[in-house]
């Protein structure tokens, strides 16, 4: 099931959503933010060594993304999860999950810097 922001949003993280999450502390939206990438990118990389594991951990990525407002993880994690489950183009699947992880974080670099 996609996860729909609750506005159309045209970056990569519903900063509105973030920011409710986080109860309007920037200071945790931070943290949580660079704990994302870093969790992002070392699943991504268990995902490549372990394809066995590979559903479990996209279903993990998908609620952390849904949690911060990265919706576009989110669906693209869950896209890869029904990919698996179905048997049928898993690697598109998981392209697309790498490509929407790479832009939210480059998002996220830019929220850091601030």
């Amino acid at each position: 099931m996609p996860s729909p922001p609750l506005a159309p949003i045209d970056h990569p993280l519903d900063l509105d959503h973030l920011s409710r999450m986080t109860l309007g502390d920037s200071e945790l939206e931070q943290e949580v933010l660079a704990m994302f990438a870093e969790q992002a990118v070392r699943l991504i990389a268990a995902m490549t060594a372990l394809p066995a594991e590979t559903a479990a951990l996209a279903h993990k990525l998908k609620g952390s993304a849904r949690g911060i407002g990265a919706f576009a993880v989110a669906d693209a994690a869950a896209s890869l999860e029904t990919a698996i489950r179905i048997g049928h183009n898993q690697p598109h699947a998981f392209a697309a999950l790498k490509e929407a992880v790479a832009e939210v974080r480059v998002a996220i670099a830019a929220i850091l810097k601030h």
